[in-house]
């Protein structure tokens, strides 16, 4: 048992998830998807995680004829489709319009203090945290309500929070057609603070800088406009 243990727990590099541990590794831009993550839809794709959920349960001794539990692996099933993990499909990507910068606002336009709840794809736990985001604008402007739901999009689905970071400021970057955008994010992570280390008071900051703020003064007036108190 134990020799099959150790083959299921080895990856294809060699390395064991043991020697992994906790450590917080990304291995690439892109969310790592299966070539058919989509070929169910939503509701099949519910069903079968009701009846894994609920065998979890099973096995970690709950009683589900209990009135509190009988729902809960449908509830886990439509929160993680529905809800949570939303962001894992394109279908759910939000529609951006653009508008011409008639007011000819050269400067930079920051939208701070964006909430937004992810979970971390190494243990599924909550990340919960703070995203700034400015750009710059070369003809076009972005509604400030799309800015919210580009990083809403990509906080939900299981992540990495350097991965989030560099993927709001390509879509971006992408959906302005400029490289003059900046995003920083200030995140907690339940699985520094509710386990392991269980660390309560430390925070993880990401950044990512393109184009104009990448120059000294330009990054000082984003991070300035950022770390003013309300």
């Amino acid at each position: 048992m134990r020799q099959n243990e150790t083959l299921l727990n080895t990856r294809p590099n060699g390395i064991t998830i043991e020697e992994i541990g906790d450590e917080h590794i990304g291995t690439s831009y892109d969310t790592p998807l299966k070539e058919d993550a989509f070929a169910m839809d939503d509701e099949l794709k519910m069903e079968l995680i009701e009846d894994k959920f609920r065998e979890i349960m099973e096995i970690m001794g709950l009683d589900l004829n209990d009135d509190s539990l009988s729902g809960t692996p449908r509830r886990v099933a439509k929160m993680y489709i529905k809800e949570i993990f939303s962001g894992l499909n394109p279908a759910n990507k939000p529609k951006i319009a653009l508008f011409d910068n008639k007011y000819k606002y050269n400067e930079m336009l920051v939208e701070k203090d964006i909430t937004f709840y992810s979970n971390c794809e190494h243990h599924f736990v909550p990340i919960i945290g703070k995203a700034h985001v400015a750009y710059i604008s070369n003809g076009q402007v972005i509604g400030l309500s799309k800015i919210n739901r580009i990083v809403e999009y990509y906080a939900k689905r299981p992540q990495v929070q350097e991965r989030l970071t560099v993927q709001i400021a390509n879509e971006m970057k992408e959906i302005l057609g400029t490289e003059d955008v900046a995003v920083v994010i200030d995140a907690e992570h339940l699985c520094v603070s509710s386990r392991g280390v269980k660390d309560v008071n430390s925070s993880t900051v990401t950044a990512q800088f393109h184009g104009k703020f990448k120059e000294e003064a330009t990054r000082r007036e984003f991070l300035g406009y950022i770390n003013t108190k309300k």
